[in-house]
């Protein structure tokens, strides 16, 4: 992985390394939904932020959030045209996943398929690794 800083308003170097795609890949779709999710903020240069947390049913869920740059340590990812950061611990559990957005009529929402799963609740929205 490449090293890489970026200055911030306050004069402080956020270090974060350069990943690529075998951490975390986006569909077509989910990078629509994230782009103009990311426009809709007024953050056309901001990165969706993966992470891994204990809860839910299985004992580990995901959660996505938009922000404006990456944070010290967090590793960043090019997929599809969106910039998603990950942290160190996150990226162990996340490794190999492809994130999807489906839009219907009785699903919404964000998917993660992720091969270091080794069950997941029935909502999908949690697993055990």
């Amino acid at each position: 992985m490449l090293a890489g800083k970026r200055k911030s308003n306050t004069s402080t170097e956020t270090n974060y390394r350069v990943g690529d795609e075998r951490l975390v890949k986006l569909t077509d779709a989910a990078a629509e939904k994230v782009g103009t999710l990311l426009s809709r903020q007024g953050r056309p240069d901001g990165v969706l932020r993966v992470a891994v947390m204990g809860g839910g049913c299985s004992g580990l869920q995901y959660k996505m959030d938009l922000q404006d740059a990456p944070a010290n340590r967090d590793i960043l990812v090019e997929s599809a045209g969106i910039r998603v950061v990950v942290d160190p611990k996150s990226a162990l559990y996340v490794t190999g996943s492809e994130l999807d957005y489906q839009s219907g009529l009785e699903e919404s929402g964000f998917k993660v398929n992720n091969p270091n799963a080794a069950t997941t609740c029935s909502c999908g929205e949690s697993f055990s690794a």
